[in-house]
């Protein structure tokens, strides 16, 4: 084991990392071993390499982003660095040192139990219960995609939530990745979270992924450029398009004879209501909530 680690470190260019018992998690120009050799292989370009940093004032890093940008390679590479670096191993990074993690938890990817009467979802949150239940200041979690194994308004709710458990009592060190946008709202209220984005550019109308970690909160997932890219038929991508542009009007199309009469008949006393909010005292789910209620009135 450790000539192979040793090799794997010589051919690689790995570093030594610092391991010690601080809070702290900080890895400069760290790599994804596998994704990088894969990459190597195929030709298709040298890998990007990420800094993160995590601390006694840093606990929780939202990451935001499209999806293929790297989010997912980026909070496991920092997991793989962890682990090999608390084996003794060299790291795949320029510049790494480690408090020691106790116990590393993750909530990735779909899975169910189908023989248990399990749904992904279900499975879903019975992770989360055993990292919220389980994890100490020490640990270091690796949550991808809280909550979207059921409806919005629900998914949101718990990931919401479960962030704000984390932050607050868990305080482990974490790294929590999603595509509700609305999260990034925790980093205004919460003082040990931080928002973080993988960046992209447009050119010509293609999205074009830039593998790079950057300060701030993405404002678009850019998911019918990622099915493009997958190979859906140009039909399903243009009305795909239409219906994202009326959904983000607030007035879907194919609805908006029907929808008409009815908010007519519920128009003033959802503008009395509105009238009456405090807005200056709601947070942001508190606000979220009631649009679902008024929506629900609509229906």
């Amino acid at each position: 084991m450790l000539v192979s680690l040793a090799r794997v470190a010589s051919e690689s260019g790995w570093v030594r990392p610092i391991v010690d018992g601080s809070d702290v998690l900080e890895i400069a120009g760290g790599r994804h071993p596998v994704v990088e050799k894969a990459l190597a292989a195929s030709g298709e370009g040298p890998f990007v390499p990420n800094d993160l940093s995590l601390d006694g004032q840093r606990r929780l890093l939202i990451l935001t982003g499209p999806n293929m940008a790297g989010k997912s390679t980026a909070m496991r590479q920092a997991a793989l660095i962890t682990v090999l670096a608390q084996a003794g191993s060299f790291v795949p990074a320029a510049r790494a040192r480690i408090g020691v993690v106790d116990r590393l938890f993750t909530r990735v990817g779909a899975a169910d139990d189908l023989a248990r009467g399990q749904s992904t979802f279900m499975v879903e949150m019975a992770e989360c219960a055993r990292i919220l239940n389980q994890a100490t200041p020490r640990s270091l979690l690796v949550l991808d995609e809280v909550g979207r194994g059921t409806s919005t308004f629900d998914g949101l709710a718990l990931a919401w939530a479960i962030a704000e458990q984390i932050h607050d009592v868990v305080t482990a060190r974490t790294l929590f990745a999603t595509h509700y946008h609305e999260l990034c709202d925790l980093a205004a209220e919460k003082p040990r979270a931080l928002n973080l984005t993988m960046s992209v550019s447009e050119v010509d109308g293609r999205v074009v992924f830039l593998r790079k970690i950057v300060p701030g909160a993405a404002s678009r997932s850019y998911g019918i450029q990622v099915a493009r890219l997958a190979g859906l038929p140009d039909a399903v991508l243009r009305r795909a398009r239409e219906i994202l542009a009326n959904l983000e009007a607030q007035e879907p199309a194919d609805h908006r004879h029907k929808q008409l009469p009815l908010f007519e008949a519920h128009k003033s006393a959802v503008e009395e209501a509105l009238g009456q909010l405090d807005l200056s005292r709601m947070t942001p789910l508190e606000a979220l909530n009631w649009l679902a209620d008024q929506q629900k009135k609509l229906r």
